[in-house]
């Protein structure tokens, strides 16, 4: 069980937001009178699980109890997790190594140079923070104002939140940011304690009232390859298909590249999303 107190404060939110979610309808429990609050209760829960309600309850009250791997996989089967939110949950119980915390990621020339070679498709790749660390001129063109001239490294996460034309840009705004806010929460339970992380979120939470009302419910999503609607500044909303590779030599980089699903490369061979 992790000692510190933000990061038990982090697993009692999560706790409680999965717990919320269900009912007893979804887990083949019967209603049981009326009910004060939304989702199951502690001791359903823990029954459900087969541990103590009273340990339950110590946990997602973030008192600094031990907790073994194989109680929190018991919790993430009760409470459907999926294998992201499975891996989330067990990060802050503190059953995966916590990464060690860094100012900079380095990125090789020759790694920098690929958005370059995919011209004309927009790509680029970011860091485990979602700093932009190569782009190329299609990028530039499709994300504006996302590649700034302030000293501080663009950032994607910060132009959906903080960029009003990013609302204009992502033709379905609300889902996609959705989706994004739960992925940096996954990657920020892996770097806790990372400035890089506290900063960002700080700044998310001050400048996006979105931010603020999301980030309580706790999603987390993993980065994936899938489709996005964008509207391109001279040829308008586009259908694109988007795909996400991580970097051998440093995993939490990923170089994204998008294509126009209308226009298929290779000579008509389609590209399809997952």
């Amino acid at each position: 069980m992790p000692t510190q107190p933000d990061q038990r404060r982090q697993l009692s939110e999560f706790l409680r937001s999965r717990r919320e979610r269900l009912t007893p309808d979804e887990v083949g429990l019967p209603q049981t009178g009326r009910r004060r609050t939304p989702g199951l209760r502690r001791e359903e829960l823990a029954l459900l699980a087969g541990i103590s309600a009273t340990w339950y309850t110590y946990l997602e009250q973030g008192r600094e109890i031990r907790v073994s791997e194989q109680v929190l996989n018991a919790l993430a089967a009760a409470l459907r997790l999926d294998r992201h939110e499975r891996d989330h949950l067990l990060h802050l119980a503190g059953h995966a190594p916590a990464a060690e915390a860094e100012e900079s990621e380095p990125l090789t020339a020759e790694v920098g140079a690929v958005p370059l070679l995919l011209q004309p498709n927009p790509a680029y790749i970011i860091g485990g923070n979602y700093d932009v660390l190569s782009h190329n001129q299609a990028a530039d063109e499709l994300f504006p104002r996302l590649i700034t001239k302030a000293e501080r490294p663009a950032n994607f996460v910060r132009w959906v939140f903080l960029e009003p034309v990013a609302r204009d840009v992502l033709v379905d705004w609300e889902p996609e940011a959705r989706g994004l806010l739960g992925r940096l929460r996954t990657l920020a339970v892996r770097h806790s304690g990372d400035p890089r992380y506290t900063r960002l979120i700080e700044e998310l939470n001050e400048g996006s009232p979105e931010v603020r009302d999301w980030w309580p419910q706790y999603e987390v999503q993993a980065r994936h390859s899938g489709r996005k609607r964008l509207r391109h500044p001279q040829r308008g909303a586009i259908d694109y298909v988007y795909t996400a590779f991580h970097l051998a030599e440093q995993m939490e980089q990923t170089l994204v590249v998008y294509f126009d699903s209308s226009e298929p490369p290779n000579g008509g061979v389609a590209v399809t999303g997952e």
